[in-house]
Parts: structure tokens; C-alpha cells; sequence
């Protein structure tokens, strides 16, 4: 009896040392050499650092790295940067094979920062090779940035969701709750003008994360505009303003932009956080370029009465009602006509009165778009006696 039950402890710890042992193994450590990241010849150099093996770019400079050989899908990954230049740092993950797909997350790396700065940690979709930064506000955050020495940071990602620690491993800096990549799993990429050490992965090691989308606080507001029409977008040069007919003692108008009879459209809806993803849909536009289209919707309303609307864009907006014209705005990041806050696509860019008619109203907006993220949001302050498409 002795014996077998010596026996059976001795098999309890084998298994028990064993498990731990496979989880401590769980963690793959990838150094820093040309044996385990690709990237363009004579950009990058593998040195020896604060007593670790590192990536740097040459004389400085920018450089992208990609993991060889590893398609990460859910986990945890860590690795120390170092900042040097100023930029964008960071991490590209589940990229797709053609790199024009995934998700990015990254430092707004501009010199000192307090950790009250909402803006130092960002997460953005990679859509088409865009990142879509700008119809991303909400995924942004503070975090305690060393200038001198290594940063660690650990992403701990699961199905939908993702937590990012900066230096704190204890508290996370900021929580995605809604990745918004239309890739599960893909590679691993790393950028900057900076220094990375360290890195590993824990496949599937999460913590107590969900797959599952997180919250989305306008999922169960109905003031949002959610159902639109879209049309096929068309070549916008800079220095065209939209066309409408304007009657001539003459006789003769003048060329109309407006939409006609052979337009046609599609349905397309809101997404997460009411966003309508125009940059989702219609992807790049190659050689750059501007571009327009037009979304419209109906809104029914039992009286008539005026109601306001806000809303958010990028890049610009021809707001009409019923063949009025209502609003015109510009939000072009970096320029004098940005909105707050700094160009982004928030229901703080704009606002306006429509004056609805009894029965049904057609809203129409011609939203423009040259410069990364192209989309729009739209809410009613109220919605009483009012349908909604």
C-alpha cells in the first residue's frame, strides 16, 4: 500500500513539474538577428546594448522588421524599445501575407510626455495598407514613456479584444475592446527609428481576457444614423468644389454634381461605435488622389419640426437636405481647417439644424476624402417623433 502510494506522488509531481515546466516553455523567445526577422538589406544592425542583443536602424534611421516563419493569432507578446528619434514606433500584428491587412499599435514618440497625455498610445486597423488612425479616437491613451532607457511593453490579445501595458505590467495603459482588423491570425512586423530588445510570444497565454467585442457605448443609443445608401466613389481633384445647377438669364445651367437617376447605390451600414467605414469598403485609392462619394438616407418625420445633428468626418462634407444645402466643412488634419481634437472623426467636429419637413426627408452628404481614414458619424441631440431608416 506504502509503495502504491508513493507511486502515485511521485506521478502527481512528475505531471505538476512537468505542466510548469511546459508553461515556462510556452513563452518563445526570438533574438535579434538575421536568423529570425527579414527586412530591407542595409536598413537594419544587430548590436550589442545595455547588455542585450538589438535591433537598430542604421545611422538611425527608419526601418520596418518582419517576424519569419510565425503567424500569431492569440497570446501575449513582449518586447523593450528604446527611444531614439522621433515618430511613430511600434508593433504591426495578424498581418496578412501581403502586409495590406492587420492590426497597429504604436507610440507617439515626439519627446517628453506627461502620462496624462491621451494621445502617447494609439491602436489603429491596417485596412488596404492604411492605418485608419483618424476614425479612431476612442482607442488612444495615456502611458508613462521613459526618453532614456528601455520601455517595456507587453499586448496581451484575444479574439476581439486586446490590453496593452506600458513599463506598468500591473495595470494595462489601454484596453481595446473592439479589434477592429478583419484578419484572426497573420504576421508580425516591428517599426521605427527606436531600439527593440527582448521580444518574445506566449501563444495563447491571455490572462483573463475575452474574445468576445467589448462594450461598444452606442450600441444602445438609437440617436445614431446607422442605415445608409452609398454610391461608387468618384476622382475628386483638389481645387474642384462641387457643381450645382444655377439658372442663367440665358437660358443655359450649368453642370450638376448631384447625384441623378443613373446613380446607383448600395446599402451600407454603420459599424462598431456607429462609424460608417468608407475606408473599409473602398480600400486605397493607389497613387494617392482625392476622392468623393455620396451616402444618403431617409429620415421620417411625424411633423414638421428642426432637429440637430452632429457629426463627425473625414475629410470633408456637403451636407444637403431635401436638394438644400445645408452645411459645407473641411477636416484636414494639419491644416488650419482641422477639427478638434486634431483632426480625428468624433462627433465634435460639427453640428447643425435640419429643418424637416412632415413626412419623409432625404438627407444627402457628399463626404471627400484625401488623407488616410475616410468615414463619418452621425447623431441626433433627439430623436423624438422621428423614424429612422
Amino acid at each position: 500500500m506504502l509503495t502504491k502510494k508513493l507511486i502515485i506522488i511521485c506521478a502527481f509531481l512528475s505531471v505538476t513539474v512537468s505542466g510548469h515546466s511546459q508553461n515556462k516553455k510556452s513563452k518563445i523567445h526570438f533574438p535579434m538577428s538575421d536568423a529570425y526577422w527579414e527586412y530591407e538589406p542595409g536598413k537594419v544592425e544587430f548590436i550589442e546594448h545595455r547588455s542585450s542583443t538589438v535591433a537598430k536602424g542604421k545611422n538611425g534611421g527608419y526601418f520596418i522588421m518582419t517576424l519569419k516563419d510565425h503567424l500569431f493569432k492569440d497570446g501575449t507578446i513582449e518586447f523593450d524599445m528604446e527611444l531614439e528619434g522621433m515618430g511613430f514606433p511600434g508593433i504591426n500584428f495578424r498581418m496578412s501575407e501581403d502586409l495590406l491587412e492587420g492590426e497597429n499599435c504604436y507610440i507617439r514618440s515626439f519627446g517628453p510626455v506627461s502620462p496624462l497625455k491621451r494621445t502617447t498610445l494609439q491602436y489603429a486597423t491596417v485596412i488596404d495598407s492604411m492605418s485608419t488612425w483618424d476614425l479612431t479616437d476612442e482607442y488612444q491613451a495615456g502611458a508613462k514613456i521613459l526618453q532614456k532607457g528601455f520601455n517595456h511593453i507587453k499586448l496581451v490579445v484575444n479574439g476581439k479584444q486586446m490590453r496593452v501595458y506600458v513599463n506598468d505590467m500591473e495595470k494595462p495603459a489601454m484596453h481595446v475592446p473592439n479589434l477592429e482588423g478583419r484578419q484572426e491570425k497573420g504576421l508580425i512586423q516591428l517599426s521605427g527609428n527606436v531600439i527593440y530588445s527582448n521580444f518574445s510570444i506566449a501563444p495563447n497565454e491571455t490572462e483573463d481576457l475575452s474574445p468576445e467585442p467589448g462594450y461598444d457605448p452606442t450600441s444602445n443609443d438609437p440617436h445614431y444614423i446607422r442605415n445608409w445608401k452609398v454610391s461608387r466613389p468618384m476622382d475628386f481633384p483638389f481645387g474642384k468644389d462641387l457643381s450645382f445647377q444655377i439658372p442663367s438669364m440665358y437660358g443655359e445651367v450649368n453642370q450638376s454634381d448631384l447625384p441623378d437617376s443613373t446613380m446607383t447605390w448600395s446599402p451600407i451600414k454603420a459599424e462598431n461605435r456607429a462609424l460608417v467605414n468608407l475606408s473599409r469598403k473602398f480600400g486605397l485609392k493607389r497613387g494617392g488622389g482625392r476622392r468623393l462619394v455620396w451616402i444618403k438616407t431617409n429620415v421620417h418625420a411625424t411633423k414638421e419640426q428642426n432637429k440637430n445633428v452632429k457629426m463627425g468626418f473625414s475629410d470633408e462634407i456637403w451636407v444637403l437636405l431635401n436638394g438644400e444645402l445645408i452645411k459645407v466643412d473641411k477636416n484636414y488634419y494639419g491644416t488650419p481647417s482641422q477639427k478638434y481634437p486634431n483632426g480625428r472623426c468624433t462627433l465634435d467636429n460639427t453640428s447643425f439644424s435640419l429643418p424637416l419637413k412632415e413626412g419623409n426627408n432625404e438627407l444627402l452628404v457628399a463626404v471627400g476624402n484625401f488623407f488616410f481614414g475616410w468615414g463619418i458619424i452621425a447623431r441626433f441631440d433627439d430623436t423624438e417623433g422621428l423614424i429612422l431608416d
